[in-house]
């Protein structure tokens, strides 16, 4: 009996063995592919959305929705991210995560947040909406602009 279970054992690992060198391939389960997936927003945009439990945990209690956009060196954009139920905070992240800007509360001494920044390298940038703190989740309307500048009209300014 004890050959039997010897045999047993060194057969399993010798196949074992075989699987990996003849290199078996495992794949993924269908919901491993996409396990971060932002949403895609187009610039001069305004949506509505919903800040909820189901988004990305901040670990200080409380969650984010990311959004990715395609911006160019040379651009000035203006965010603003508005809401009634929470306290806003909006971040704009570049592609290997690092903090470009971030504006927890507008200049006009509301809870909405405004942010403007220039870029300066062409590329997928984030930007992240959350709740400052744990004060929850709710409605919110994200705008993104991207700022031009005026062309001369060919009118000089008066003296």
């Amino acid at each position: 009996m004890v050959y039997s279970w010897k045999k047993y054992w060194s057969t399993l690992l010798m196949f074992s063995t075989m699987s990996l060198g003849l290199g078996f391939k495992t794949l993924p389960v269908q919901g491993q592919r996409q396990l971060y997936n932002p949403i895609p927003l187009r610039s001069n945009n305004e949506i509505v959305d919903t800040l909820s439990d189901q988004d990305i945990p901040t670990g200080e209690g409380g969650f984010a929705r990311d959004y990715s956009v395609e911006l160019e060196d040379g651009d000035q954009v203006a965010i603003d991210l508005m809401s009634e139920e929470f306290d806003s905070v909006i971040l704009l992240l570049a592609s290997d995560g690092s903090t470009i800007a971030e504006n927890d509360d507008g200049p006009d001494g509301s809870t909405n947040s405004l942010l403007f920044a220039r870029i300066t390298e062409s590329g997928t940038y984030i930007i992240r909406v959350r709740a400052f703190g744990e004060t929850g989740g709710g409605q919110f309307t994200l705008k993104l602009n991207r700022l031009r500048p005026v062309k001369n009209s060919g009118i000089k300014p008066a003296r």
